[in-house]
């Protein structure tokens, strides 16, 4: 019997990861994305697998399935469709958990000035980026002198970080058809959460005094 998932994502990055699902041999049994997306929307169309409109995924509307993925998605996965996949849902967040919790998490590891960053695979639970870690790796950050923050973070995704997180997915859709189940708590004591650099009425001094000696 097919191993099935569930995919919730959105662009290159999640057509690579229906690509990859595929490649294993599971059953994509529907795709949560943007209408329109021209990527994994276009991708799981040709192949003639059911898509649900972004914004409109409730647990109603998930097959039954072995597992859920996120893959660069922003919608958020209430209770009862956490719940609906037999083993519960895994995700990718360019960060190392739990530091940089939140949607500019490479944005922020770089106008904070880290020295290192990664990714992590993790089980989604009720809060944001807050459950248990299953894979994780770090790279460099590098020093793009001629970029700003926002120019850096989106080189930094397409060079180290969306590569990372393919290969992180691999390892574990290997693993977790297996039965190897890894499930890490994140450690709360080093854990940080930034807003998303794009909302402009969001206020921290801390993270605004950040942001002016980047400038």
């Amino acid at each position: 019997m097919k191993f099935k998932v569930f995919i919730s994502g959105q662009k290159w990055f999640g057509q690579e990861v229906l690509e990859l699902c595929l490649k294993k041999g599971f059953e994509v049994v529907a795709v949560c994305c943007p209408i329109g997306d021209k990527y994994i929307g276009k991708a799981a169309s040709i192949r003639g697998i059911p898509i649900i409109a972004a914004g409109s995924l409730t647990a109603d509307k998930i097959p039954d399935c072995d597992l859920g993925i996120t893959a660069h998605s922003f919608d958020y996965i209430g209770k009862l469709s956490r719940y609906r996949p037999r083993l519960g849902w895994v995700g990718y967040h360019p960060s190392l958990l739990p530091r940089h919790r939140g949607k500019s998490s490479i944005e922020w590891a770089i106008r904070m000035g880290d020295k290192i960053t990664g990714g992590s695979i993790f089980w989604l639970n009720a809060g944001i980026d807050r459950g248990d870690v299953a894979y994780q790796d770090w790279c460099w950050i590098p020093d793009y002198p001629k970029l700003n923050p926002s120019q850096s973070a989106k080189r930094l995704w397409v060079d180290e970080l969306l590569p990372m997180g393919l290969r992180l997915f691999d390892r574990a859709f290997d693993d977790i058809p297996k039965g190897i189940i890894i499930k890490t708590p994140q450690d709360d004591r080093f854990s940080t959460f930034e807003p998303c650099t794009s909302v402009k009425d969001l206020y921290r001094p801390d993270l605004l005094m950040i942001e002016q000696n980047c400038n």
